[in-house]
């Protein structure tokens, strides 16, 4: 058995399990609660997707609402141009759409990972500010376009978008995101992308392939960007032109920064923590009469970068944490 084989098993045996969470979990209209997870999964896939750029390599993009945007609306105009005309004979109506709901959704994630590449081609040769900059013109132009193609809704965005994204699905993605992310990191590819964010000019002496590497890296972030806009869409059953602005972007790296740059494990904690906190801080506002939560949720943001500016986990995961530290770092020696 094959390394590609041993990798992919697992996926195959869990669709079992995924048409099963499909069916057994409840829709987000049953429980505010479970609506709220939901958002919080689709971070976490924003979130660790944008920390192979800016926390694997070291480079700093602020595109990713742009990639977003772009899954988002693909996948968007393959469900409600095809699903409301063609079912697959032979099989239930919900396998049906189930079973097109994924494709639409890889769609839309290879549509962006294009995009990656077409952006990160001529803009990874650049470095610290300067890239930044070129992925942020990147989101906006993205925006903008959207704003004037009345095709897709214009600046009034796309609606009756069919309500396809589950807890279940979410759940999926988000386990994706972070096996995909953890195997990269341990494999030779995520050694070179280590290289080249500790040092371009020495990595690139050792004969690493610096842009190559970093193109990538780019391209499997943009990928996950884009399934995230296609869960999004089909989760709220609209997508507008400002839900991806800049300041979504800003959102998503504030969850790599906060849960520490290159930590796989920080970029999940912090997007379900920066997505629950505004909602547990809502009685504060039903209490006074007046909206603190953005207020109090920036001031522990601040706090929290003057106080542990390496964010929560650092570059480290947590299983290096707690009782599994030792053994780890044991097994580690020992090799």
């Amino acid at each position: 058995m094959t390394g590609w084989t041993r990798s992919f098993l697992p996926a195959l045996a869990g669709l079992p399990a995924l048409l099963l969470l499909t069916a057994v979990l409840p829709e987000k209209g049953d429980s505010y609660l479970i609506y709220v997870a939901g958002l919080a999964g689709i971070n976490v896939v924003l979130a660790v997707s944008l920390n192979v750029v800016n926390g694997f390599t070291g480079q700093f993009s602020l595109g990713h609402a742009g990639f977003m945007a772009v899954g988002g609306y693909v996948a968007a105009a393959i469900t409600v141009g095809i699903g409301s005309r063609y079912q697959l004979s032979g099989i239930p109506t919900w396998l049906s759409d189930q079973l097109l709901f994924g494709a639409a959704t890889l769609a839309g994630g290879v549509a962006a990972a294009m995009a990656g590449l077409l952006v990160g081609i001529p803009s990874l040769r650049l470095r610290g500010d300067y890239l930044a900059i070129v992925t942020l013109g990147f989101g906006e132009i993205i925006r903008v376009l959207i704003e004037n193609t009345e095709a897709i809704g214009g600046a009034t965005g796309m609606s009756g978008i069919p309500p396809m994204t589950s807890l279940g699905w979410v759940l999926l993605w988000a386990g994706a995101v972070v096996v995909v992310s953890m195997r990269l990191l341990g494999s030779t590819h995520g050694r070179a992308l280590l290289a080249v964010r500790e040092d371009e000019i020495a990595a690139e002496a050792m004969g690493v392939d610096t842009t190559g590497y970093k193109v990538r890296a780019f391209v499997i972030s943009a990928f996950f960007a884009g399934v995230a806009g296609s869960l999004l869409g089909h989760y709220l059953q609209i997508l507008t032109p400002r839900d991806f602005t800049f300041v979504r972007s800003i959102e998503i790296v504030a969850m790599v920064v906060l849960g520490g740059i290159g930590s796989v494990s920080g970029a999940l904690v912090a997007a379900i923590l920066l997505t629950i906190l505004p909602e547990a801080l809502r009685p504060i506002q039903d209490w006074t009469g007046v909206d603190f939560r953005m207020v109090i949720y920036s001031g522990l943001l601040v706090a929290l970068m003057l106080l542990r500016p390496q964010g929560l986990f650092g570059k480290r995961e947590l299983f290096s944490f707690g009782p599994l530290a030792a053994p780890l770092r044991g097994r580690g020696t020992a090799k």
